[in-house]
């Protein structure tokens, strides 16, 4: 049974720093390119970036040079750190998975439960 285990969210003020995790069990990992979207309430799923098995990280251009996202190959973990936090990124992180090629939102083979992210003023 394939499970995306999305942790780490939680309420921080404007300006912090969170890393979120994705532990992945059930696949073989480094056959999955793995990505990182929000949902934010009333809001449509945003693509923030995804990471080959191997290679360049591919970001969105909202969140290029303030996000970072990197796996862990034998720890089976995906991460996406958040810097420079503001209340617009307040949403629903979710980690995605797809074997080989970079997910999209409509292109997955996987998708996680989501953690929520709440940033305050």
């Amino acid at each position: 049974q394939v499970q995306l285990v999305e942790s780490g969210g939680q309420l921080v003020h404007t300006g912090d720093s969170l890393r979120v995790s994705c532990a992945v069990s059930g696949l073989t990992f480094t056959q999955y390119s793995m990505g990182w979207f929000r949902q934010a309430p009333g809001k449509e799923r945003e693509f923030l970036g995804a990471i080959p098995a191997t290679g360049y990280v591919t970001y969105a251009d909202s969140v290029k040079g303030r996000f970072a996202i990197s796996r862990d190959n034998v720890q089976n973990t995906v991460y996406l750190q958040l810097n420079n936090l503001k209340p617009e990124d307040t949403a629903v992180y979710y980690c995605t998975a797809r074997q080989w090629a970079l997910p999209t939102a409509h292109d997955y083979d996987y998708w996680g439960q989501g953690t929520q992210v709440t940033v305050s003023s």
